[in-house]
Formats: C-alpha cells, structure tokens, sequence
C-alpha cells in the first residue's frame, strides 16, 4: 500500500472562481440527476403496484422477500427487550441530548400589533405526518432513529412512520438494533423497505399494507435514496438532499495530523462515495496525515470501502496560501461536515457561511456529532449547505401568520388598499375592503 492515499490539490497560487473550483474537487462520480432519471421509473411503478412493486423490487436488489412489510408491534417489542443494557444507555444519552437541543430550539409565537389595534400573529404549526428514512446497506443506523424521531416528536408531530430496509444477517427484516430505537422512542409504525421505493412508498402511500401519504420525507441515505427525494418533492415535503457523506476539515500547521486523519477515516469508512476533504496551507501536515491515514487504514475495519473512499475523485488534500484561503475554499465547497482545526476556530468561525454543521477545535470531532454531540446528523450534502440546513425541530414546523384586525385597523388601512389594488388592475381587491364600511339595506 503506498504512503499517499489522497490526491494533492495545490491552490497556494490563488483559488479559482467557484464553479472551477468545485471541478477541481467534484463529488461522485454519479451525479444526482442521473439517478433521478434511474429511480423515475421505480417510483412509478410503487405508485401504480403498491405492494406488489415493494416485494418484487426488494427480491430484486437486496434477495429476498420483505413480507410482513408492516413490522407487527410483537417485534419491535421483541427488539427492545433484546437490547444490551450499555446499548440503551447510548441510545438513551442521544436521545436525552437531541431532545433537550431541540426544546432549546423552539420558535414561538410573535405577534407584532399597530397603534390603530391591527394584529399579525406568527404561529408554529407541526406537519401532520412524517416518514423518517433510517438506512442500512453498509452499516446499521439506530442514531438515525434518535436524529429522526426525537425532533419531530418535540416539534409535535401527530403520525410518525419509519421506513427502514431490511437484512439478510436477520433474515430480510430489519436490524433488531434499529426497531429497539424505534421502540425505545414509542414509534409503532415502522415498514420494512429500504431505498428509493421506500421514498416512494412513503409519498405515494401503499393501502395494501395500511400505509397512508406523509407530508413530509426526512432522513440521510445514498445517492439513489437522495434522488428519489427529489424527484417526490413538491408531492410531499423534504428537509434536504442528505446523501452520501462529506467531510472538510480546515487545519493548519499546529493541528494534530492524528487527529486530522482519523476524522478522514471516520467518514471515509461510510461509503465508498464518501468525500473526505483536508484544506491546510501546511505541507509538513499534509504529510504527516498522509502516513497517518496510511497507518490507519491498514489497522481499521472496512479497509477496502474506506481506500476507495480516500482513493476517489471526490477526495483530496488542498493546498492553499492560508487560512483565509481555506476559509473562502470550504464557503465554495459547502461540505456537510466542517471541522476547524485551527489555532483559534472561534475567530474563525464568523467566516464560514456554508456547511451543514460546524465542528471547533480538536475534541468536537465529526463522529461525535453523528452520535451524542446533541445536533442532528441529518445534514445537506452536495452544496445544499448553500441555501439548506440540517434537520432540527424547525424542520417539522410550518411558520403559519393569523391576520387579527378590528374595525378600526381595518378603516386606516382603507386608503392605501385603494391606491394599491387600482394600480394593479384589480379593483375587487378594494371593493372587498369597502363592503365592511357600506351601510347594508337590510340585515
């Protein structure tokens, strides 16, 4: 195995305007609108076949049959009863954790009011119903039950349903870890079907096993879950294009290459689409992350997934002039994951504009974040971080206003309806304004 494990990019010369930029860095290979054009046909067909499509695509793709779809109440109960005491004591801190970050995040309601008695109230009103999205494939994601559930529960969402695929390990149903979590946090309707059909199924419902049309779709998946996102949005909601994993960590010459590496790894071994990024302006340190992660990578567990990962077009070591340099690289880039290894990362971090979630300093590590930091690991991938944000409580809540005005709020604003709705051509505007003024002829 050779030493260098990621390619070098060298910007110390200048960077690039951002569109050039991003070329010199790209995700995957498989860009997201050509799964969207591979997953149209899939979702198409659980529309139209319901039941019948689920079975026959998970025999399709994961070999074998996924029947009961519904998982009954009996295993999920099973589940929990089986989960290790050290397990529920995690599970039960990243719970604990996200819910109190969530109730801290709670909107409330403004209500701004004028001098002639005029009321305009903001409410936060919960989505009716929600499907979360919790992953399998490569590795097992009871965290992605707390990221999920634990918000929309605070939020007050009424109708919680967990879509998650199954295993072969167990027998094509899913991860018993997974429906303990589900448990754990009281949700009862769970489906096991994983992939872009479960997207499908959760927008389009499926009356053969019971499953009613969600609102909205949350939760992370790979580039084909992420595509069926898509191409549902505007059918129901989603809270963002969370896909194949994205590490960029900004270091400079006094961080740890130890510590560098090891977060590379810790996204690395996800997918091997994963982007794991390093930005520095010291040389010295790229080096000594290189034979770091070389080191590494021969002693972890998912040797190969992880080598292709770092290996990939998607991942990089950056060279820049400095630290501004970095700064402006990573707010182009807009990774999901932002660590800041840096002398002073406070300073540095009123620069950042663009990420899903910022990491500060040596010990806030990505991996924290993914389990009990108490933010939401359900993060915008593949530039979403530009316009998008991570999944909080904010996300299962509609900001909703209520117009409360008295007659004598309204008849102020009387003149100004007039003059608005003439000059748009549109005189039934004011007329429904004047009629609460005319004296009726009868009652």
């Amino acid at each position: 195995m050779t030493t260098n494990l990621l390619r070098i990019v060298d910007l110390r010369g200048g960077l690039p305007v951002s569109s050039k930029l991003n070329q010199l860095v790209p995700r995957a290979s498989l860009k997201i609108e050509t799964a969207v054009d591979q997953v149209t046909a899939l979702i198409r067909d659980v529309e139209v076949r319901g039941e019948s499509a689920l079975i026959e695509l998970t025999q399709k793709f994961d070999g074998f049959d996924p029947s009961p779809i519904r998982v009954p109440q009996i295993e999920l109960d099973s589940a929990l009863a089986g989960l290790s005491d050290g397990l529920r004591s995690a599970l039960e801190a990243a719970i604990s954790r996200v819910r109190q970050v969530s109730i801290d995040n709670l909107p409330t309601t403004v209500t701004t009011e004028f001098s002639s008695g005029g009321k305009v109230h903001q409410r936060w009103v919960p989505v009716d119903s929600v499907g979360l999205y919790v992953p399998g494939g490569k590795a097992v994601y009871p965290s992605s039950v707390v990221m999920n559930v634990v918000p929309a529960q605070v939020a007050g969402v009424p109708r919680l349903v967990i879509t998650t695929p199954g295993q072969k390990a167990f027998g094509g149903r899913p991860h018993p870890t997974v429906l303990a979590a589900a448990a754990l946090l009281g949700v009862t309707e769970v489906y096991n079907v994983g992939g872009p059909a479960a997207i499908a199924a959760l927008a389009h419902g499926v009356p053969g096993i019971g499953l009613e049309p969600v609102s909205l779709v949350t939760g992370p998946g790979n580039i084909y879950v992420t595509a069926a996102k898509r191409a549902v949005r505007g059918l129901v909601g989603i809270d963002s294009e969370a896909g194949t994993t994205e590490i960029l960590v900004i270091a400079d010459g006094q961080a740890n290459p130890e510590f560098v590496a090891a977060d590379l790894l810790s996204q690395a071994e996800h997918d091997e689409a994963a982007a794991s990024v390093l930005v520095t302006d010291s040389v010295q340190l790229a080096d000594a992350v290189q034979i770091a992660l070389s080191r590494r990578l021969s002693q972890t567990s998912h040797t190969k997934r992880a080598e292709t990962a770092l290996r990939g077009e998607q991942s990089a070591i950056v060279l820049v002039a400095n630290v501004e340099a970095a700064v402006e690289f990573a707010n182009a880039y807009a990774t999901e994951h932002l660590e800041l290894q840096v002398a002073n990362p406070i300073e540095v971090l009123p620069q950042i504009s663009n990420a899903g979630a910022v990491f500060l300093g040596k010990f806030s590590p990505v991996s924290l974040g993914d389990y009990v930091a108490g933010s939401n690991h359900v993060l915008p991938t593949n530039q979403q971080s530009k316009f998008g944000a991570g999944l909080s409580v904010h996300t299962f809540l509609r900001a909703q206003q209520v117009i409360d005005y008295s007659e004598d709020a309204l008849a102020e604003a009387v003149a100004y309806v007039d003059a608005l709705a003439n000059e748009e051509g549109l005189p039934a505007h004011f007329e429904a304004i004047r009629a609460r003024f005319e004296q009726p002829e009868r009652l």
